[in-house]
């Protein structure tokens, strides 16, 4: 017979999860929260990607999307914090299975009925709720699942479960490379309804992933449970000061997620390849910061976190948008380190397993809180861009407490920057006395003072409060001295930032949005005299560009007044491109743009040729659908802001649409000047796909400093006769498809092979 303590032990070791059991609850728990983080995040630039036609493919669409995104992550979060307060291990299981098989019954994904058509303001609140009623519920499960599942590893009783958060890292790599591989594989091989049936079908494979967790639980020992509580007795709660401070720590990096990825996206195309890729470097900061011996130690960032919020203050204020590389990489590079500083403080700080949830929850509400300030706030509260370096400068106060390595230097430090910010800042309001050695080189003492707050940073481990003090004063310098030549003022819509801009002597006045000119017009002689008359179309649309060449030979061919309509209004240049007895109707999607255009102390394009303009407002795709077929002798599509392209105006079935309201002899001309993408090889293959002809111009006019500048037009027309003189000019070519390169629908679209091209091929 065995002995009292021998039956006591085999009923122990019983108990015991075994080694076996423990590899399993590991495997399935990582692979669950693995591919929740998989579809968390792939669904994000899907759906996306779905809505942006709505909106004029403007690059605010994605900020909005984040902040929604952001919310209800915060709200999954705190339905799993609710969810596990509850004592008995069945109810959660069971209220969360119930929950996504709810959600699966609404799935594919699709734009709600009753959604189609955007408002013509209010944009941002239409979009949340969009948003809401489209992908609501099953993005609100899978937010809950990150928090849920690690709360139900601790109780499973594996011996991992004490500090679970290196499943956190797990959940982010698997965000990581959801958000990745987008642009990279997803977007470029596969259609969008393609994508969409296989992230339902990965939704049903994380329905069996989280059921099998739950089994797991539920067969847990019992004594898992008690030993935790037992454990963490004398775990204190964190503070509400520490609560606060990791709210901050996360609002701070969101909020210039957003100002990052609206910065780059307005320069090259509101695409998920750019939307992802600070989204990426992002999630990558948790996956790193949360290892157990992280890649990166914290300590280094830290040190050079100063750094890098001088590095960004100096593309400020030097520019570097012409450069596609140095425009992509500097400023996500410093974002990385900022966010590595920030989210390296989180994981520093973080608390027993007991609080996990309740920290999850404080994350997420930091992210929401960063998102609604960079996204909602500050678009309406600004007429610039603010928020990016008002979120800069607020990074350099998420660094801890440090100790001075020279204590004596605070001395004379804050009087120092006291008198430099007087010096260099005053004679901004003192117009005409700025000194010239200010005026000549006003941007290099911009960024030289941002280069300061990196220099004391890193050299003397100044304290938090010294270096944002410097990022300020750089940052109000990069403000009142910016780098445009001459006065500017700004306007700021849903859809971007206008600049007008006044040139030095005040014979131009120039139109930009993000850092594209988008119009300017001649507004003195060179003699200084006021220019009179019907003033000249200049920038892109000189009558010996490839725009005004293509008016005048359709014009030629059809011998007679023609009927135009031109798809973005810009300064209203081409309303003087119109002869009398001519019909031109507009169509533009942002109201302040217009209102800008017909501004006289901005523009006196349509005060002198159109006086009674009306634009059509709202997304040219769904308006000009409206027009009657047959209707239009020519098609102007310019609508494109900064440099960012709205794709869904290129299209195969865009094209369709133009073709319809051609008249017989028709034409079709679509401005695809870009610095970073190369868009003729499109505009060409849509075009053929719809049985149209194409010819490309593409030359430089050499008259750069007169505001006549190089321009890349395709004409599309059903026969050669119909572009008259064009098919037989030396200026234009005829073009064939690129054997090989597939059409852009509205299903596809592919903005790395039109980057690709564009760096192989060389500037425009």
């Amino acid at each position: 017979m065995s002995s009292p303590a021998a039956a006591i032990d085999r009923a122990t070791a019983a108990a015991e999860p075994s080694a076996a059991r423990n590899r399993l609850v590991l495997v399935v728990y990582t692979s669950a929260i693995f591919v929740s983080a998989l579809l968390l995040f792939s669904v994000q630039p899907l759906f996306t990607k779905m809505v942006l036609p709505r909106l004029g493919g403007s690059p605010a669409v994605w900020s909005v999307a984040m902040v929604f995104f952001q919310s209800l992550l915060l709200a999954g979060y705190a339905y799993a914090h609710f969810l596990m307060q509850v004592k008995n291990r069945i109810i959660p299981v069971a209220a969360h299975l119930a929950l996504l098989l709810i959600a699966i019954a609404t799935l594919p994904l699709s734009i709600a009925s009753g959604w189609g058509e955007p408002p013509t303001s209010g944009y941002a609140f239409w979009l949340l709720g969009l948003f809401a009623v489209s992908i609501g519920l099953p993005f609100f499960a899978l937010a809950a699942n990150n928090p849920l599942l690690q709360a139900w590893f601790v109780r499973t009783g594996h011996p991992a479960g004490p500090d679970p958060y290196f499943l956190y890292a797990s959940s982010n790599i698997g965000s990581f490379l959801a958000l990745l591989s987008y642009p990279v594989l997803l977007e470029p091989m596969f259609t969008l309804r393609t994508q969409n049936l296989m992230w339902t079908g990965g939704y049903g494979l994380l329905i069996l992933l989280i059921a099998g967790c739950g089994v797991l639980l539920l067969r847990s020992p019992a004594r898992a449970a008690a030993d935790l509580a037992t454990e963490e007795t004398d775990s204190p709660a964190p503070s509400w000061l520490l609560r606060a401070r990791w709210i901050f720590l996360a609002a701070v990096p969101s909020g210039l997620l957003i100002a990052v990825t609206a910065h780059i996206s307005a320069d090259v195309a509101a695409a998920p390849l750019l939307w992802v890729l600070p989204l990426s470097l992002y999630l990558l900061t948790w996956v790193l910061v949360f290892q157990s011996r992280p890649l990166l130690p914290h300590q280094w960032m830290l040190m050079l976190q100063p750094l890098a919020i001088a590095g960004v203050i100096v593309l400020l204020a030097v520019g570097g948008e012409q450069n596609l590389l140095l425009t992509l990489g500097g400023h996500q590079l410093c974002f990385f380190v900022i966010a590595m500083a920030c989210h390296g403080e989180l994981a520093r700080t973080r608390p027993a397993a007991k609080y996990l949830t309740g920290f999850y929850v404080a994350l997420s509400f930091g992210g929401m809180v960063g998102g609604l300030f960079a996204g909602l706030i500050a678009p309406f509260a600004f007429s610039w861009v603010a928020e990016y370096p008002i979120l800069l400068a607020l990074a350099a106060l998420c660094r801890p407490l440090s100790r001075e390595w020279w204590p004596r230097w605070s001395r004379w430090y804050w009087p120092l920057l006291a008198t430099l910010a007087i010096v260099l800042i005053v004679p901004a309001w003192s117009e005409g006395k700025i000194p010239a050695w200010l005026q000549d080189h006003r941007v290099w003492v911009a960024g030289g003072v941002g280069a300061l707050a990196g220099v004391i940073g890193i050299l003397l481990d100044a304290s938090r409060w010294k270096i944002f003090a410097t990022a300020v004063v750089a940052l109000v310098l990069i403000r009142v001295y910016p780098a445009d030549d001459g006065r500017v003022e700004t306007a700021r819509s849903f859809f971007g930032v206008h600049k007008i801009v006044v040139t030095p002597s005040g014979q131009y006045h120039v139109l930009m949005h993000g850092t594209t000119i988008h119009g300017a017009q001649k507004f003195l002689n060179d003699d200084g005299s006021p220019v009179t008359g019907r003033p000249e179309p200049i920038s892109y649309y000189h009558a010996d560009g490839g725009i005004g060449q293509a008016i005048t030979a359709v014009r030629e061919v059809k011998g007679g007044p023609l009927h135009v309509a031109v798809i973005g209004v810009g300064a209203g240049t081409l309303t003087c491109a119109a002869e009398p007895g001519e019909t031109w109707k507009f169509f533009d999607i942002d109201q302040t743009m217009v209102d800008t255009a017909k501004d006289p102390k901005y523009f006196t394009y349509i005060q002198n040729c159109a006086p009674d303009l009306k634009p059509v407002i709202g997304d040219a795709r769904l308006t000009f659908a409206r027009e009657g077929d047959g209707t239009y002798d020519l098609i102007i599509v310019d609508a494109y802001s900064s440099d960012a392209i709205p794709i869904h105006l290129a299209t195969q079935e865009a094209m369709q649409i133009y073709k319809s309201k051609l008249a017989p002899h028709g034409a079709v001309v679509m401005h695809v000047s870009n610095r970073h993408l190369e868009l003729e090889s499109v505009v060409v293959g849509i075009a053929d796909a719809n049985d149209l002809k194409s010819w490309v111009y593409d030359e430089d006019s050499g008259r750069d400093d007169e505001y006549i500048f190089a321009t890349d037009v395709v004409v599309s027309a059903r026969e050669e006769a119909d572009v008259g003189r064009l098919a037989s000019s030396d200026k234009w070519t005829e073009t064939e498809p690129t054997e090989g390169q597939r059409v852009w629908t509205d299903d596809y679209s592919n903005i790395l092979g039109a980057v690709y091209r564009r760096l192989r091929f060389g500037e425009p």
